[in-house]
């Protein structure tokens, strides 16, 4: 928070007065937005049912709550009575509501019995600067905006709407899954009577629990086996890669060894035909008989 200090004479600090610088752009609207006083607490308020509690009412009071230097948050909270009057039925009573705002760090003061519509009265009896809600118009009671007076009067901050979150969503999401939360419910022991619910319906829900019960067995004792064949198979697989990577082992041995035998019997085989080469005989034609000399009877050789 921002200060101005007065020096005195004697050079001594006069009362620091606090300066509420705004945070938020208090122009550009379409109704004025009165300066934030500069010698105390901003005070602020903001107003609502508050039913189921969640994060974005949280945030819209973060905003409120942030929106000067010096912030004093007072939250108003409808009761039950007017709010099942005006609106319908809440989950959360009022007490609990109450305390749900209790417990959130933004708000200063909780405001019991909050009138369903801001008054002048409330306004001046509490002493409040500016009422922060979202700024789209807010119908009720016959009324086209209830908050158009405080916007005249320059009292009104906006805040913004944190889109995908209300109370009313929250029940939606419990409605559309209705017998869901019957069945969790009951089989966490709840009776038929806790959930207002009539005898032939908690039967209903019992079986359908049951089913529900019966499929995720099934389903899991599916995946279970699907988990058991994928290993067995896996395993198989694995057996049959070692036996063929170990006949294939045997088969390229058999080669290598085939390979040396044949190939020391070619190498003895080179050697002997390495060794001295003989001369081959040579076989004549036997030749014919040499007549030997005859002498005829005169003595004389014969021709």
């Amino acid at each position: 928070m921002s200060t101005t200090t007065n020096n005195n004479s004697d050079g001594t600090a006069e009362d620091t007065k606090p300066i509420n610088t705004p945070k938020v752009d208090l122009t550009g609207k379409p109704y004025k937005i009165n300066p934030p006083p500069t010698d105390r607490q901003v005070r602020l308020y903001c107003d609502g049912i508050y039913d189921l509690f969640h994060f974005g009412h949280a945030r819209a009071l973060e905003q409120a709550k942030k929106s000067f230097d010096n912030v004093y948050l007072m939250v108003g909270v409808c009761n039950d009575e007017d709010t099942h009057k005006y609106k319908g039925k809440t989950v959360l009573t009022e007490e609990e509501r109450y305390d749900s705002l209790r417990h959130c760090r933004w708000v200063d003061e909780v405001i019991r019995d909050a009138p369903w519509v801001v008054t002048q009265e409330f306004l001046d009896r509490h002493r409040i600067d500016y009422v922060c809600h979202d700024d789209l118009p807010y119908a009720s009671k016959g009324v086209e905006d209830v908050y158009a007076f405080v916007k005249n009067q320059g009292r009104f901050l906006p805040t913004q709407r944190t889109e995908g979150i209300s109370t009313s969503d929250l029940i939606t999401r419990i409605i559309s899954d209705y017998d869901a939360y019957l069945r969790r419910n009951l089989a966490r022991g709840m009776s038929a009577k806790d959930l207002n619910i009539s005898f032939l319906k908690e039967k209903e829900m019992v079986f359908q629990n049951q089913m529900a019960n019966l499929k995720s067995t099934v389903a899991r004792s599916l995946k279970e086996t699907r988990g058991n064949i994928l290993t067995e198979l896996n395993d198989l697989k694995r057996e049959f890669r070692e036996m063929f990577d170990f006949w294939d082992n045997r088969r390229k041995e058999f080669i290598r060894g085939f390979n040396v035998l044949f190939d020391n019997q070619v190498s003895n085989a080179n050697k002997d035909d390495t060794g001295p080469i003989n001369s081959p005989t040579v076989v004549s034609e036997p030749s014919s008989p040499k007549q030997s000399a005859s002498y005829g009877d005169d003595g004389r050789t014969r021709k």
